[in-house]
């Protein structure tokens, strides 16, 4: 830890001391709440026309009740207990916020209850109630907020325990305040305006004065420093406080500076998560849309790494828009804009694209929907541009990024059409010096044939809970990589800390018209003694890949570990000791792995765990994996061909 960043941790110490002795009353801060609300809803009536919500959208939400988040359901129309983890029975205690233990299972999982705690389902509510115009919806929400505000005052629970989900909720209110005030029948409800003056919006501005407060930094400017940024930007552009200028200021200048600093070139996240992309870019998203609405505007240069990170997003996903799942994944999205738990905001991220670029790639390859997202995003000028662009769908080529990620991609012109997509992962760790969300999985990849993964990431599964299984989904045994002596290739101090980073060096990149090839090494292994190289080349005209992998050994005796760790479904046909035919119902390709070394499959294994497979967060099935073994025996380099034929 830096010497800065020391004092600022010293910091944090002392302000959690003054806060916890001098319970003071932040909202003494903001007095005239009935002028503050009438500035605010000019500001609001302003923007109607992205809330004027067509008749066809509205129907989704006719019948909502029920809230689904990993495994688990809520009813919304039932009293919620904010503070009790439903997925272990226990209850976090209400007491001061920044005391409470939530890296154990003493009090469950704070993510559990934090999930709940976003209130993303409020919008579905308010977008319910346009619909209907039934009191009872109207009503609905206004108990589960007044609820939520009555059991969650200032700084005491675990919900006042962290930042982005402070700013989760400010993001959400804004989204519902637009849906609900723009209705003449909701501005002529005395009731629900006297709630709003008395009593939402101090909540807001306790939420607003938190997050200004409370800034991650250094090793935790991760994208929670983004999410505070998004949260306070959009809470000041409609709520008319007397800091909201300057929050206005200080969080638009903070959103310029980390889309770059967490951002290569080429738009890369450097979190090293692949689902987090649609997280973080919708933190970013979100305030350039509300900017504009409020007269805002982003300067070009945040524009251009908005327009980086949309073609990454295009390149990374596979013809069904999956995609290699490197890193952590916890099923976040910052809006609920759909009934479908399991919609795909990469879907809605390209769509957006389509409209702030104007350009069809996006819309062809997201399908031509312009979902309930981006009608509030952009409205019906928005719904125009998008409909004015054609549908013309072009073959991808592969993408090979310098930051350390390796597409290897071929379509063809067939109906539908077909593809091979083979990621490698030569990219760091993670995003500063704990590389929170990273894996272990340097040289590691992945092949998807016609968007059907047959060789994959096996997922993240948990992240403060469940030692043993994060400690699995994380490691480099995990994934599909050379594992030396069964350690990983960085030093896993905590469940979100990673120390002793490796570097990957990419050796090189080659490309002709029939062969495309990268060599990556990594130096993760030095401290026991070795080296990896690995280097995949893909002969186009062959459907072929051949993955060489070099173990340079420096000293010791050593048992290399070559895992193949396989999707669910995948039928494995065994043709010799060293060669499996991998086939899937769901795709009429097939491949045939061929290994120098004899494979032995593993399932479900859970002393040590082996052979699992996480499709969402807190969700694990037994998968198949081909584990392969070999010991240096005295020699100095072991070199391991594998070769997948694609039929």
């Amino acid at each position: 830890m830096s010497i800065p960043e020391l004092g600022y941790r010293a910091g944090q110490f002392f302000q959690k001391k003054t806060e916890k002795r001098s319970k003071r009353n932040v909202l003494s801060g903001a007095k005239d709440w009935c002028e503050i609300f009438r500035r605010s809803l000019d500001a609001s009536l302003s923007n109607k026309s992205c809330f004027t919500i067509p008749a066809g959208y509205l129907k989704e939400f006719q019948q909502y009740t029920t809230f689904s988040f990993f495994t688990f359901q809520i009813d919304v129309d039932k009293p919620i207990d904010w503070h009790l983890d439903i997925s272990s029975g226990k209850k976090f205690p209400l007491i001061f916020s920044k005391d409470i233990d939530i890296r154990s299972d003493k009090y469950g999982s704070a993510k559990v209850v934090w999930e709940i705690n976003r209130l993303q389902f409020l919008l579905p509510i308010a977008i319910k109630y346009r619909g209907s115009k039934d009191k009872r919806d109207l009503q609905l929400f206004t108990d589960i907020l007044q609820s939520w505000i009555a059991g969650n005052s200032y700084l005491l629970g675990v919900n006042w325990y962290s930042n982005i989900e402070v700013n989760i909720r400010l993001i959400v209110w804004y989204y519902c305040w637009q849906v609900l005030f723009t209705m003449e029948e909701v501005r002529n409800n005395k009731d629900f305006v006297s709630f709003a003056t008395d009593i939402w919006l101090p909540a807001i501005y306790e939420h607003c004065v938190y997050s200004y407060a409370n800034p991650s930094k250094y090793s935790s400017a991760n994208n929670h420093l983004i999410a505070e940024y998004s949260g306070l930007f959009i809470a000041s552009c409609c709520w008319d406080f007397n800091a909201s200028k300057k929050w206005r200021a200080y969080a638009a200048k903070g959103l310029e500076k980390q889309i770059q600093a967490q951002h290569s070139p080429n738009g890369i996240n450097k979190e090293e998560a692949a689902e987090y992309i649609q997280f973080i870019t919708d933190f970013f998203l979100l305030p350039f849309s509300v900017g504009r609405q409020h007269n805002y505007i982003f300067s070009g240069e945040y524009e251009n790494r908005l327009k980086a990170i949309f073609e990454y997003i295009y390149a990374l996903m596979d013809i069904k828009k999956g995609y290699c799942k490197y890193g952590d994944e916890d099923d976040g999205k910052v809006l609920i804009t759909s009934a479908d738990p399991h919609s795909n905001n990469f879907f809605s991220l390209l769509a957006s694209a389509s409209v702030i670029l104007k350009d069809n790639r996006f819309k062809s390859f997201a399908g031509g929907d312009f979902d309930l997202k981006n009608w509030l995003l952009w409205g019906e000028n928005g719904r125009k541009i998008f409909d004015a662009l054609k549908t013309d769908r072009r073959l991808r080529p592969s993408s090979l990024y310098d930051e350390g990620h390796f597409i290897f991609r071929k379509e063809d012109t067939s109906t539908p059409v077909r593809e091979i997509y083979l990621h490698f992962d030569a990219a760091p760790l993670g995003f500063l010096s704990i590389a929170a969300h990273g894996h272990a999985d340097a040289l590691s990849i992945a092949l998807h044939l016609d968007g059907i993964p047959f060789i994959t990431d096996v997922g993240t599964y948990t992240y403060h809970t469940e030692e043993q299984w994060r400690n699995y989904f994380v490691s480099t045994l995990a994934h599909n990589t050379v594992c030396i002596d069964y350690k990983n290739q960085a030093l896993h101090a905590g469940p979100t800390m990673w120390l002793n980073h490796y570097k990957v060096t990419v050796e090189k990149i080659h490309k002709d018209e029939n062969i495309e090839a990268v060599a990556a090494s990594h130096n993760g292994y030095l401290r026991s003694g070795c080296k990896h190289t690995r280097k995949v080349s893909f002969f186009r005209n062959e459907d072929k890949f051949l993955i060489e992998d070099h173990i340079a050994v420096f000293k010791g005796e050593h048992e290399i570990v070559l895992p193949w760790h396989l999707s669910p479904g995948i039928e494995v046909l065994k043709v010799s000791d060293n060669a499996y035919e991998l086939r899937s119902e769901a795709c009429d390709r097939f491949c045939t792995l061929i290994c120098d070394i004899p494979l032995n499959t593993v399932s479900g294994q859970t002393d040590p765990v082996l052979g699992w497979y996480s499709p969402s967060f807190m969700q694990k099935t037994p998968t198949r994996a081909l584990i392969g073994t070999i010991k240096n025996k005295g020699l100095k380099e072991i070199i391991i061909k594998s070769t997948i034929n694609i039929n």
